[in-house]
């Protein structure tokens, strides 16, 4: 029987490649990709980290990454989404992307970027990142500018955590269950929740 896990990574492999529900980002051009999960080794998939770590490494269950800037000074906004089994497993994801002074930086490998889009889709990754000139030889890593993050919880857990703790404003939350259901990116209620996650949501008349 497959893990939690997996079930995770299996269904969110059937995303497209923004996440769904997300609308314009305030006029920004849309350069979104799904880092995590995808096709091949898993290995050559994005994963995050603090500047000198070569050890501690952040691999959320699912992970997309919009590329923005100009090949000089190239960064990334990210939304993430962390499936949690248990609380103590909560606890420590969230920690992961709490506000810090650091800055956190994406790995993107050079096969994962010279890799296609997908199925019917033969245009290497590296291209619709927008803002990459040439083909890499090398890893690309970049700083994160904003992190948006769905946290799916167990019904019990979801329950209790909705009537007794509060999100951070960086932090959404949604069941397990939903998140699971098939064709859930098509759900109404999750496109709307992943909605507030945009940067124009914060702005008068930009949503």
């Amino acid at each position: 029987m497959a893990t939690l896990d997996a079930q995770v990574r299996e269904t969110l492999r059937t995303w497209p490649q923004r996440p769904p529900g997300l609308p314009s980002q305030g006029g920004q051009p849309e350069n979104w990709l799904r880092g995590r999960p995808t096709s091949g080794e898993r290995t050559f998939q994005p994963f995050l980290k603090f500047p000198g770590s070569d050890r501690l490494r952040t691999l959320p269950d699912g992970l997309w990454l919009h590329f923005c800037g100009r090949p000089a000074e190239i960064f990334v906004d990210i939304f993430a989404i962390e499936a949690c089994g248990s609380l103590q497993n909560l606890l420590d994801k969230r920690s992961r992307f709490a506000p810090s002074t650091q800055s956190l930086l994406a790995v993107c490998s050079v096969g994962w970027l010279l890799a296609p889009m997908g199925a019917g889709d033969p245009t290497p990754r590296w291209h619709r990142t927008g803002v990459l000139t040439h083909e890499p030889t090398q890893a690309l890593i970049v700083p994160v500018r904003d992190i948006r993050v769905l946290f799916a919880l167990k019904s019990d857990h979801y329950k209790g955590f909705a009537a007794n703790q509060i999100p951070h404003p960086h932090e959404y939350y949604m069941p397990m269950d939903a998140l699971m259901a098939a064709n859930s990116d098509q759900d109404p209620a999750l496109r709307a929740l992943v909605g507030r996650a945009s940067q124009s949501a914060n702005f008068l008349g930009m949503a």
